[in-house]
């Protein structure tokens, strides 16, 4: 999973604040070198596969709360991905969610 390549697609398809950006994408990469999405799904995470998971989220959602939403639907399904969400922005006043 390239992280660079994955911020700026979510910087295109979502927006969000840079803060938010650069936590989702961690937390992606995160998930894609724990194996999990290759053991579950059959295949490994990709820059466009995030985009498309999210892009699923209802209308209206943040940036956080769309990876959130996805990741608490493979909760539901396969579980031990709770460990993956997003729980603060660090640094990021304008997404108001703070450390």
């Amino acid at each position: 999973m390239d992280r660079t390549r994955l911020e700026s697609a979510l910087a295109e398809a979502f927006g969000g604040t840079e803060a938010e950006r650069r936590a989702v994408a961690r937390a992606a990469c995160d998930l894609a070198d724990s194996g999990r999405p290759s053991e579950d799904r059959g295949h490994a995470l990709t820059v466009s596969g995030v985009v498309d998971h999210l892009d699923d989220a209802p209308d209206g959602s943040s940036l956080v709360e769309r990876w959130n939403w996805w990741l608490g639907a493979l909760e539901a399904a396969y579980g031990g991905y709770d460990y993956f969400t997003v729980r603060f922005v660090e640094d990021d006043e304008e997404a108001g969610l703070r450390r």
